[in-house]
């Protein structure tokens, strides 16, 4: 049965003006909301507009502010190098850094090692700075044979510096109108004060350098020959831990240890045959100098080295006196038999390898005949002596002495 539908009461003029107000309503929420977007669109882009102006610049500008100091580590990238910049103060945008430095192969080749640099330098002049050698800092190279302390050669009174020396020259920083040198003094009180495990000494070295008591030359020849990188902000003691440390690392890199034990000897004694050896010979004739210390060391016969010798003595000659060769000191190896307690200076790789690699031959006896280096071996004592005669006649030794 149809449900039958109330009459509506409203006029005709009354639901047209209902019909119009619901549509003035819903424009005006289609209008809002689509203010609300406008105004939150506008919101980002200001804020946006604001964050980036209240952050840091993209470059700065000018010639920059107070000098710092910045380390470059062992294996960084460009990308590594710019997060150290940037944190130091020098450069404001990393991004912009790496961008500049692609134009400039040269760093590429930036080698590890400590910089000094202006902070707040636009990325285009930091680039320029730290690859210009002059702003390096804190570089240390040690040539082969040198001994810790200075020598004065009587031949020529020239004095050769010693690692000592060496380590406080490089270790010298200008910044900021200031300057500061760690001071060889400093250097010999902590290589006698500091326990050997305080320096990093390889514990293979720990017996003989304590051995040595408080003498500074206990740590002589574990600091190798090569280029190191010295923090000219650290303290004495600390330098010396970490050149002794990464000396260390170097000696276990070569097999040090493990061809010691082949040969029969500790690696402290073969770092002394290798100092003997870089000292008493020219390096066409370190591995026949080997030969001549195994051989004598076997028979068994005192060394008799004049570089042992002149070792302790701060005024050194080629031809030692016969005062000078009596005298008992911990190196004198004419005056005591077997090596010397330390090595004698920090022997290079050459005269390393020579050390565990001894040329084949019954030698005994070597003397250097003339002002070129030629040095004749023998097996004879009397052919030796023989050669002196040649030596002394090319003036090369001193018939007085």
């Amino acid at each position: 049965m149809p449900v039958a539908v109330a009459p509506s009461t409203k006029s005709r003029t009354e639901r047209a003006r209902e019909r119009r107000e619901g549509r003035n309503r819903r424009l005006v929420t289609v209008l809002g909301a689509a203010l609300a977007v406008l105004l939150t669109l506008a919101g980002v882009f200001l804020g946006a507009k604001y964050f980036r102006n209240s952050g840091p610049p993209v470059d700065y500008t000018g010639e920059g502010g107070q000098q710092v100091l910045i380390e470059v580590h062992e294996g960084d990238y460009t990308s590594a190098i710019a997060e150290t910049l940037l944190n130091a103060g020098v450069i404001a945008n990393a991004d912009t850094f790496l961008n500049a430095a692609q134009s400039n192969p040269a760093i590429a080749a930036i080698q590890p090692g400590f910089y000094r640099l202006k902070a707040e330098l636009p990325v285009a002049t930091a680039v320029e700075q730290l690859v210009d050698p002059q702003n390096r800092v804190g570089k240390l190279v040690i040539p082969e044979g040198r001994q810790l302390d200075d020598v004065t050669v009587l031949a020529n009174n020239s004095v050769t510096q010693g690692v000592f020396s060496l380590i406080a020259e490089a270790s010298c920083l200008d910044l900021n109108g200031e300057r500061t040198c760690l001071k060889v003094s400093d250097l010999k009180r902590a290589a006698e004060t500091e326990t050997p495990e305080a320096l990093s000494v390889p514990e293979w070295a720990v017996g003989p350098v304590t051995k040595m008591g408080r003498d500074h030359r206990r740590i002589e020849g574990l600091i190798t020959a090569g280029t190191w990188n010295v923090d000219p902000t650290a303290p004495a003691a600390t330098v010396l831990t970490k050149l002794i440390g990464q000396s260390s690392a170097e000696f276990a890199k070569s097999n040090l240890p493990a061809t010691a034990e082949q040969l029969g000897m500790t690696p402290y004694e073969l770092l002394v045959v290798a100092s003997l050896v870089q000292r008493e010979a020219l390096p066409d004739d370190f591995a026949k100098v080997a030969r001549v210390i195994d051989n004598r060391l076997g028979e068994p016969q005192r060394l008799e080295f004049d570089s042992t010798v002149n070792y302790p003595l701060d005024r050194q000659e080629v031809a030692t006196t016969d005062a000078d060769r009596a005298k008992v000191t911990p190196w004198n190896t004419y005056a005591s038999d077997g090596l010397p307690a330390t090595p004698i200076c920090s022997p290079g790789i050459e005269a390393l390898h020579a050390a565990e690699h001894p040329e084949p031959g019954d030698w005994l006896y070597f003397v250097t005949i003339d002002k070129d280096g030629t040095t004749l071996f023998t097996h004879n004592y009397q052919e030796h002596l023989s050669n002196i005669e040649l030596a002394l006649g090319n003036g090369v030794l001193d018939s007085s002495r």
